[in-house]
Order: C-alpha cells, then structure tokens, then sequence
C-alpha cells in the first residue's frame, strides 16, 4: 500500500475446507464463523485504508457476514475512525436453510463427482452455500462501502467487482474493449 497509488485491497480467506471449519466454529459460538485474522490485519491496515481512500473488499465474513461487519466496526471506532469507515455486506450464499424446500422442490443436487443425490448425506451436510458473483459487491461500491465483506463469492466476484463497477471513463483509453477485462496467470508449462 506504501509503494504506489492503490485503489482496492482485495483479501481473499475462503476455501471449502475454511467453510466447513467456519460453521464448526459457528455452531459452537453463534457470534463466531468469519475470519478474524481479517479483523487482525485490518488492525494495521484501516487507518492507512481510510486515509487514503483505498476500498477493501474481502469474503472473511465466511458464514457469518454480519458478525464480521459487527467486529470491522468495532474495530474502526477503537481505531477512532468508525465514523469514516461504511461496512457494506454481501448475503445470499448460504442456502443451508433451504436444502429440503429444494430437495422436495424437485432440485436432486447431485454431487459432481459421485453424481449421487445429496438427499443421501443430508444428515452430514454442515452447510451449503452457493457462489454469488461480482454483481452484489459492485452494488456495496456503488452504494459507498469502503469495506466490503462477503461469505461466498467467486475469486473474480471479489477481484473483477472494483473494474466492473468502474464508470466507462476511467478505463485506460488503451482499452480495447467497452468493459474491462482479468488477466488469466499460467505456470510455464500451460497450466492454471
């Protein structure tokens, strides 16, 4: 962040195995299941973040989006700077609670490696969630959030939302199409 203009910082915490931890932790404190190294971080970051004008957008909420939000804001008035920083949240990925609707609605949710029902291993099934995209995120910016926090959204939701949501004109003029573009990191050999 010191070495040059920075717009967004964009802090990535989730993966499947970090989700089912996250509800374990859930279960056992209801205020628990985000990531609180992002509240640790933000700590050191915030202040800097604020005064510069740097958006954070991040999915450390994991299945608890709004007790995440409670601990930023917290975090931001011990920090002296609650009244600076706006806390948008991103909610929608967890369908957990609707699981059986869907199953006697007709939806088989298949596993895609087994192609068995999860109607099957519903007694075992400690969450679910479904990936939300860029749009919501580029609503949180649209509607003022400097920090954004979301549960599950696609690594592109959280990356591609700040250049989504940016107005035509600050593309970079050598821009070679009418919305901006991600680039896609290969190893040597081909592979992503």
């Amino acid at each position: 962040m010191e070495g040059g203009p920075v717009d967004y910082l964009v802090m990535d915490y989730l993966a499947e195995v970090t989700m089912a931890i996250l509800q374990k932790q859930r279960q056992r404190r209801p205020e628990m299941g985000y990531a609180t190294d992002f509240v640790a971080q933000l700590r050191d970051t915030l202040p800097a973040c604020v005064e510069r004008g740097i958006k954070v957008i991040s999915n450390a909420g994991g299945v608890n989006p709004l007790s995440c939000k409670a601990a930023v804001e917290k975090l931001a008035d011990e920090l002296g700077i609650g009244d600076r920083v706006r806390v948008g949240v991103v909610l929608g990925d967890d369908i957990f609670g609707s699981l059986d609707d869907l199953m006697t609605g007709g939806q088989p949710l298949l596993n895609m490696d087994t192609g068995r029902p999860l109607s099957d291993e519903r007694a075992n099934a400690l969450s679910a969630n479904v990936y939300l995209g860029a749009a919501p995120v580029v609503r949180a910016l649209e509607l003022g959030a400097n920090v954004i926090i979301t549960g599950r959204v696609t690594d592109t939701g959280v990356t591609l939302a700040p250049m989504t949501g940016s107005p035509p004109g600050s593309w970079p003029a050598t821009s070679s199409s009418a919305a901006p573009s991600a680039p896609v990191a290969t190893s040597p050999t081909g592979r992503r």
